[in-house]
């Protein structure tokens, strides 16, 4: 077994040794408990998870300053941003509280028997139930909020899934330290034992994939990644499915009128949005189409000054630096690309990285300028015309997000942007910046491949629907019916010999 040390990005250095490697006899035993955690945890029923997600978000909350400190040493994102952060993640737990609480989430549908135009029809109801024990892999950039207690856990623990959490190594002492406050909370509220569970290492995440205990897997990471764990999958007798977020380049367009009427701000604004937690997220607007001519220059040149007056922000580890490094520098290598600024350079021996402005042409657009590169660059591609800016975007791979900035009360443009981009995104942004993503109802985190590789979403409350499957229970009595299905229950909304039945 290799130990699993924790370690400080500002300097370099181990800190700490976390754990040990987790052995494929331990991962045989989590997933067995999990498989045999699954009929208690669903048993709960809605009132019992909701109550179990309230009691998570309350457990951490008592824990945050401990929770922050940790989280803080071994990502250097700060305390300001890692306390929103588990903010953001304790209502995550809440709100999947509230979706329990109102239960449209099962799409409960009864068709009473009797006779139609294709002769007569038995009865039938049908409603969405849990798969079975989940596989989560936390992510690096997000330690609490995309991580042991993130959207994936919660959504799955809503759904009535056990959870399996695969540890990231940016961040395995949070890891631990956030899976042992919400192991005892559950514990408290009644959850059976199996309900949560934490391997670490590579090998424990690729073992956890091939279990016939798992029947669904959650990722969020590089294409790469997503990639090797579907081979995983494909390789299974039974193949599960797998919900990846992947890679995203966030295009932004800024029209010539709004360049012309807030140019400046613009600029300023979207090296804020960059640069945002060193350029590690996964809305990161990478590639920013800017008019040719003096408004667009005005955009390009605050941007420059704010890349020069930066500093070097602290990456999340050393592969990510790294790679940073590499890929960043074969973007400014690149055909018809120009270094228009810089900012600090490094200092001492910690995971740090310069912030870097490029341009390009978008006429001529670089391949390798529509790629991801994770870390605090962006490129400009300035273009001379709607012509030229549509053929442009005809290159653009599928993302998360596509942004258009433009003046008070445009229509024309943005609407034909509109239409061309929305084909290769999960989310269109309007007047703002593609980094921030809120938890709420309405909200979708996904997109085309190689965005994501499926039609679900990894925030908000439909990101339930990849944990749960379609049951339908064909002349059943009424004693052997979900709660939910049964003729007098009028708890939440239903959908009953095609009329949609309002909870009462």
């Amino acid at each position: 077994m290799s130990d699993v040390v924790s370690i400080d990005p500002r300097t370099g250095e181990t800190v700490e040794v976390v754990a040990q490697e987790t052995t494929p006899e331990e991962v045989d035993r989590f997933c067995a408990a999990a498989l045999a955690a699954a009929p208690g945890l669903e048993a709960l029923g809605r009132t019992g998870r909701a109550a179990l997600l309230r009691a998570l978000a309350d457990a951490l909350e008592a824990r945050r300053e401990d929770v922050v400190a940790v989280a803080d040493r071994e990502t250097a994102l700060g305390p300001t941003r890692l306390n929103g952060e588990l903010t953001r993640t304790c209502y995550q737990l809440r709100l999947f509280a509230d979706v329990l609480d109102e239960g449209s989430y099962l799409e409960a549908a009864i068709d009473h028997a009797g006779d139609t135009p294709m002769g007569p029809r038995p009865d039938l109801r049908r409603m969405l139930v849990p798969l079975g024990p989940v596989a989560v892999f936390g992510a690096s950039n997000f330690p609490l909020a995309f991580s042991v207690p993130g959207g994936d856990t919660a959504s799955a623990l809503a759904a009535g899934c056990p959870v399996l959490v695969k540890a990231h190594g940016s961040h395995p002492a949070t890891s631990q330290l956030v899976f042992d406050v919400l192991e005892a909370a559950a514990r408290k509220a009644d959850a059976p034992d199996g309900t949560l569970s934490l391997v670490h290492g590579l090998q424990a995440g690729a073992d956890l994939v091939a279990h016939p205990s798992v029947r669904a897997v959650g990722f969020t990471g590089s294409v790469s990644g997503g990639r090797a764990l579907l081979q995983i999958i494909e390789q299974r007798p039974d193949p599960v499915p797998f919900f990846g977020e992947l890679s995203s380049l966030n295009p932004v367009v800024v029209t010539p009128q709004a360049a012309a009427e807030r140019g400046r701000t613009i600029g300023t604004e979207l090296v804020g949005s960059f640069t945002l937690g060193g350029g590690q997220f996964c809305t990161k607007p990478g590639l920013a189409f800017v008019p040719a001519g003096p408004d667009g220059d005005a955009v390009v040149e605050a941007m420059a000054e704010s890349v020069r007056g930066a500093g070097a922000p602290v990456l999340l580890n050393q592969g990510i630096a790294a790679s940073y490094g590499r890929i960043a520098g074969g973007l400014a290598d690149a055909p018809g690309v120009e270094v228009l600024a810089r900012g600090a350079e490094p200092e001492g021996n910690g995971f740090q990285a310069p912030p870097l402005l490029l341009a390009t042409s978008a006429d001529n657009l670089p391949r390798e300028v529509t790629e991801e590169c994770f870390g605090p660059v962006s490129v400009v591609a300035r273009y001379d015309g709607a012509a030229e800016l549509f053929a442009a975007l005809d290159a653009m791979p599928s993302s998360l997000t596509a942004t258009v900035l433009r003046a008070e009360g445009e229509t024309e443009l943005p609407l034909a942007v509109s239409e061309q981009l929305r084909p290769r995104a999960g989310r269109l942004v309007y007047d703002a910046y593609p980094t921030g993503v809120a938890v709420s109802w309405a909200q979708h985190h996904g997109g085309p491949w190689p965005s994501t590789n499926s039609q679900h979403t990894s925030v908000g409350t439909t990101a339930i629907r990849r944990w749960l499957r379609p049951v339908t229970w064909q002349g059943a009595p009424q004693e052997v019916l979900p709660p939910e299905l049964t003729d007098d229950y009028r708890g939440i909304a239903r959908r009953v010999d095609g009329v949609l039945q309002l909870p009462q």
